[in-house]
């Protein structure tokens, strides 16, 4: 069994594009999408026009579940998130925001006869659950100790990342459509011009995970979000699409 897990695509299409050309070459048996798929970016109905191409399983994210009601995250909100909200619902169909009510809150999958992996965003409990590698041991056994699967998949942090639980294994396949380093400093803040993902194989009892990062071209997509008619594309490029100089 191979699974590809992707995450955190935020209607970047054009990342998610690139990211299902370079999966293609690991032929998974499966894909699932951990949430966080259409808020965000410039690419809403393209973004749900691929996954319903794709067919893939997919959890509610926080930011899927603001989207259909503004009321459902208990995360403050800005005027600009407000405003990209209105203009991403004034993208979609109705047909499209019946898909997205469709995703599912967990996804379990077999991946042997002794093993199931348990898919969500921020955590079993809770889509607003944050889980980092500087996450204490405490904070993470309160969240996930008393999970029974030999494999958890979470997404929300847009971090690649790998820890023991337990006897359990957690790993976040990291953002599809905005990465980045969430230590830079508000200064220093970009968004990586890559796409992440992680696939999973588990062939006579063996488990390997790979984590991919593939480059797609920032400016390409700034040109795609100068095009779009998202509503404060100009502060979206400056504030998390250009690239530092060197």
């Amino acid at each position: 069994m191979r699974i590809a897990v992707i995450s955190d695509i935020h209607a970047n299409c054009l990342a998610l594009d690139v990211a299902l050309n370079d999966l293609g070459a690991h032929s998974p048996d499966r894909v699932v999408c951990l949430g966080d798929a259409v808020q965000g970016g410039a690419q809403p109905a393209e973004t749900v026009r691929r996954l319903r191409e794709l067919g893939c399983s997919i959890v509610m994210g926080n930011a899927d579940a603001w989207l259909l009601a503004e009321e459902c995250s208990t995360e403050p909100t800005s005027q600009q998130q407000r405003d990209v909200r209105a203009w991403t619902l004034s993208q979609l169909s109705e047909d499209d925001l019946d898909f997205i009510r469709g995703f599912q809150r967990s996804v379990e999958i077999k991946v042997d006869d002794a093993r199931r992996m348990l898919c969500f965003h921020g955590s079993p409990d809770s889509y607003d659950d944050v889980l980092l590698p500087e996450t204490s041991e405490q904070e993470w056994n309160r969240l996930l100790g008393q999970v029974t699967r030999e494999i958890l998949a979470g997404g929300h942090a847009h971090t690649q990342q790998l820890r023991r639980i337990g006897e359990a294994l957690f790993f976040n396949p990291g953002s599809i459509g905005v990465a980045y380093n969430y230590h830079l400093s508000s200064k220093q803040f970009h968004t990586d011009s890559w796409s992440e993902y992680a696939v999973l194989t588990c062939v006579q009892g063996r488990i390997n995970l790979a984590f991919q990062r593939v480059a797609y071209d920032v400016d390409d997509l700034i040109g795609i979000v100068r095009a779009s008619g998202r509503p404060h594309a100009q502060t979206m490029i400056n504030d998390y699409l250009r690239q530092p100089t060197r």
